[in-house]
């Protein structure tokens, strides 16, 4: 597998663990089972990816990767759930893709 769909599937990986989280959030507001479903299958197919990348990609790469998750969680709570993002918050998810980006490099 190319090393350009592997960091694809990194990606996907956090996505899918940050949408399964949304979903929670959802289902935990509106009790509606669809939701807590979805967001399962979410979570489960995000970790079914992490156990996959584990034995293409190093640890030191899969595993901090996950903090992409916290980006992710970034936009939908500002555009899914209309919370405040403040200074602080947009510093420390910075400093986040910073540190991923200096394990890539």
């Amino acid at each position: 597998m190319t090393t350009s769909l592997l960091f694809l599937l990194l990606i996907a990986m956090t996505v899918f663990g940050s949408f399964g989280g949304a979903l929670f959030k959802r289902y935990s507001a509106s009790k509606r089972f669809v939701l807590l479903a979805v967001g399962g299958a979410c979570y489960g197919t995000g970790a079914l990816l992490n156990i996959y990348l584990l034995t293409k990609l190093p640890y030191t790469l899969v595993l901090p990767a996950n903090s992409l998750t916290f980006v992710w969680t970034l936009l939908l709570a500002k555009w899914w759930f209309g919370e405040k993002i403040g200074k602080f918050k947009i510093a420390g998810t910075c400093i986040i893709m910073c540190g991923l980006l200096l394990l890539v490099l």
